[in-house]
This record gives structure tokens, C-alpha cells and sequence, in this order.
């Protein structure tokens, strides 16, 4: 833990080694990503649908600079959350210059919290309910 109390994610901003799946969706369809990590951080208020298509919509009516500002704004809300290092300036300089990397971390993140982010809000929040663990991250390939 840092000294502020803040503590480091979970994974490093370029650590997609083992997550090529999240990467190669977040490089060609950001939107789904985005939706996914927003509809998890708004605890289920909008659905990944609307997410989605708020970024699509932001994104084409303001350029980049749009769907940078708002995927600032779910980074934030995220570090909020988790009580994560960071500050606004490197979050936006991170979405402006590095937003798959950044977008990519975010839903690690989110993974390592215990998210399956492809079930969405409601049914993370089922399995909670039911009593059911959530299963940690499975390393891929065979290990002795």
C-alpha cells in the first residue's frame, strides 16, 4: 500500500500477456469494452448496451476527445471504488495517448475484483446473492 493509502492495480498497464482475448476486443470494438467496465462501475444502472452505444455516440458526435472524457470519468469512478493510485491528469493523458491499454487495465481490474465482465452487472450480482464464490482467474495452459 502507498503512502497515501492507495493502493497499486492489480495489473500493469501493458500486461496483456495473458489477456490477448480482452485486448484484441478492446482494440477492435472499445465501445463493448467501455460498456462492460461502466455497466460493473454504475453497479448495473445502465446496461452494457447503453453504454455502448453512449461511447459510440459520444465518439462520433465529439471525435476522440468525447470518449476520452468519458472513459476518464469510469477510470475515476473505478479508483474511487477500489481506492486506487492515480491522479485525473494521468488518467487522461493514459485514455488519450494509451486508451486500449488503458481501457484493457481497467477491465482487468474489475477481473481481479472478482467480475465476470461478459455476464454483466446482474449476473455478478446473482452469484453473489446465491452464496457462489467467484472463481478466481484461471492461468491458460497446462501447469505441474
Amino acid at each position: 500500500m502507498s503512502s497515501h493509502g492507495k493502493v497499486p492495480w492489480s495489473t500493469g498497464l501493458c500486461d496483456c500477456n495473458e489477456d490477448t482475448g480482452n485486448c484484441f476486443l478492446t482494440c477492435f470494438c472499445p465501445c463493448i469494452s467501455f460498456g462492460r467496465i461502466a455497466e460493473i462501475a454504475d453497479e448495473g444502472s445502465f446496461s452494457c448496451g447503453a453504454c455502448c452505444a453512449l461511447y459510440v455516440l459520444v465518439h462520433l458526435l465529439t471525435s476522440r476527445l468525447g470518449a476520452v472524457l468519458l472513459s476518464c470519468v469510469y477510470r475515476r469512478k473505478l479508483k474511487k471504488q477500489y481506492n486506487l493510485e492515480g491522479n485525473d491528469c494521468t488518467d487522461f493523458c493514459l485514455h488519450l495517448w494509451c486508451s486500449p491499454c488503458a481501457t484493457c487495465q481497467e477491465y482487468r481490474e474489475l477481473q481481479h475484483q472478482g467480475f465476470d465482465l461478459t455476464k454483466g452487472w446482474d449476473g455478478n450480482v446473482g452469484k453473489r446473492r446465491a452464496g457462489v464464490e467467484m472463481a478466481p482467474g484461471v492461468q491458460k495452459g497446462m501447469n505441474r
